[in-house]
């Protein structure tokens, strides 16, 4: 990030967010601004290989685009005009080398000669003679790309990769400034905290009538359901082709954290012979389905836990001295919440899903943020909910006015396409489990009213899973898993790693996602020494944490 931190153990909550929610189910990225470190520069290996297909030609069975989208030239240029929000404003304006360029595409594309669409991006050029262009993806679903080019660009200004690459990072189609964008709300439901699509981590009851509701207006404020129907990663992966064909790249160089790393293997699925480097930080279980999703859950609690040992020793920890009974404690602060609600400074409604949110956002972070929650706590136990309230808006892109990215209803949208859906009674049993794997969660009303926000969409899915149990003719790709990650956890990054073969670099740590942060010189260095000069970690290899 930009001089910033997601939220540091004063009052204020001082982060640009550059990538977006990931409730346990998805995955976001959030991650503390931290000292740069020099890296020792390495050897240029350029990872390329045969030349891509003709366009109009097929590689695989997929077809390629027709001519007039894949000879397109991209007019980049100042920024202005791109933002979609005072956030955006300032990061895009913090880096003067930042240029931005929109790409054309089918908006279905095995209909090439049907409407079209347009893809934002924004790229850093190279700080040395450009050997070409590593493409970037933050997280999400849902999550705006083009700001994370700029904030990697700054977190990596010493490192070997932005001396040889040219960053860009893109807005997927329907998020942030790519067009046509999904909306699921209006302004007023956002600034009364109405703007929700998670119901299985939620106190809240829903019904046949609210997923209808949901569905048609989604449907009416993004333009029509056609604009619904190809919004999901399948449909991404095509346009990160042809993005590849167009900036005259024979081979994809990815870095991608979170839910960037679906992507990133459904693009190896479909495109292996294009694939030049991949490096799939946080890596998203390619596996299993509610399996992947409940291992989040856990993980969140183990996090919940660890946060709540290092807050005991504290005198005045919110959440007591004895981090055995830390669940129980945290019940007694937020469960009344579900009946009496608190207001806060923009005299919208917090209750408990909102306190949770809270919470989930900061254990997202790595331990050297978790302290804020204790005093959160506290103030919510006298009546202020202000100082998490200012959390969840930072956590979720939307400033006090109700500007912001459009990253809600678009994760809805994607996971409506990405994800198998559920009838009410798999639903309530899959909040049961949830409750289980994450007791601290558990708002203590039974799983009896939960939905799957997808039930009535419009649009049929087109699952990302289930994944081949490996795909081959792959390069090597390097897989990167912090141990005590709450939202992607090792497990499935090994899974992630096995599947597409290659190397897994294990970190030591909290947090969620580490490559592109800067942070750690271990880290730093393992990258580097994959992109540019080819050279994947060995088997085995690890990283301590930064103490």
């Amino acid at each position: 990030m930009i001089g910033v931190d997601l939220i540091d153990e004063r009052d204020d909550v001082t982060r640009t967010p550059h990538d977006h929610p990931d409730r346990p189910g998805n995955t976001r990225s959030i991650r503390r601004r931290r000292g740069l470190t020099g890296l020792v520069a390495l050897p240029l290996v350029v990872l390329l290989g045969a030349c891509t297909a003709a366009p109009g030609s097929t590689t695989d069975g997929v077809a390629a685009p027709p001519d007039r989208f894949a000879r397109q030239q991209l007019a980049f240029g100042p920024c202005a005009g791109y933002a979609t929000s005072a956030a955006d404003e300032q990061v895009f304006a913090a880096d003067p080398r930042a240029e931005c360029a929109r790409m054309q595409v089918p908006r279905n594309h095995d209909d090439p000669d049907g409407p079209t669409g347009e893809i934002a991006m924004l790229r850093v050029p190279a700080r040395g003679e450009s050997q070409g262009t590593l493409v970037l993806n933050s997280g999400g679903p849902g999550g705006a790309g083009m700001n994370f080019a700029v904030t990697t660009a700054a977190a990596l200004a010493q490192s070997p990769v932005t001396e040889r690459f040219d960053l860009l990072g893109f807005d997927p189609r329907g998020v942030g400034a790519s067009t046509p964008a999904v909306e699921c709300f209006t302004q007023e439901q956002y600034e009364r905290g109405q703007a929700r699509t998670e119901y299985f981590l939620s106190a809240r009851g829903w019904t046949e009538p609210d997923a209808a509701r949901l569905a048609g207006q989604c449907a009416e404020r993004s333009g029509g359901e056609q604009n619904l129907a190809h919004v999901g990663s399948r449909d991404t992966v095509r346009d990160m082709d042809l993005l590849r064909t167009v900036l005259g790249e024979d081979k994809l160089r990815f870095l991608g954290q979170s839910y960037g790393t679906r992507i990133g293997a459904l693009y190896a699925e479909a495109y292996p012979q294009n694939v030049g480097a991949m490096v799939l930080d946080g890596g998203v279980d390619p596996q299993s389905g509610d399996q992947r999703r409940l291992q989040q859950y856990a993980s969140f609690q183990n996090s919940f836990e660890r946060m709540a040992a290092l807050c005991a020793p504290n005198a005045g920890c919110a959440l007591g001295p004895d981090p055995a009974r830390a669940t129980e404690r945290f019940q007694q602060i937020v469960r009344p919440l579900l009946d009496e609600p608190l207001r806060d400074d923009t005299g919208a409604l917090f209750g408990y899903d909102e306190a949770l949110d809270a919470v989930l956002g900061v254990l997202l972070s790595d331990a050297t943020a978790w302290k804020p929650i204790s005093t959160g706590l506290a103030d919510l136990r006298s009546g202020d909910p202000d100082r998490f309230a200012r959390v969840n808006r930072a956590v979720g892109g939307r400033e006090p006015d109700g500007r912001g990215s459009n990253q809600t209803a678009a994760n809805l949208a994607i996971g409506c396409l990405d994800e198998q859906r559920k009838n009410p009674e798999q639903a309530e049993q899959f909040r049961a489990r949830i409750y289980a794997a994450a007791p601290f969660a558990d708002p203590g009303r039974g799983p009896a009213g939960a939905r799957d926000a997808c039930e009535a969409w419009p649009t049929d899915p087109d699952p990302a899973y289930p994944f081949p149990d490996e795909v081959a003719g792959l390069p090597p790709t390097m897989t990167v898993s912090l141990t005590n990650d709450p939202t992607t956890p090792i497990e499935g990054a090994r899974r992630l790693q096995q599947t597409l073969g290659g190397a897994l670099l294990t970190v030591d740590g909290d947090g969620h996602t580490i490559a592109a942060t800067g942070a750690n010189p271990c880290v730093n260095d393992a990258v580097a020494a994959y992109l540019v000069d080819g050279r994947p970690p060995a088997e085995g290899a690890r990283c301590a944490a930064i103490r």
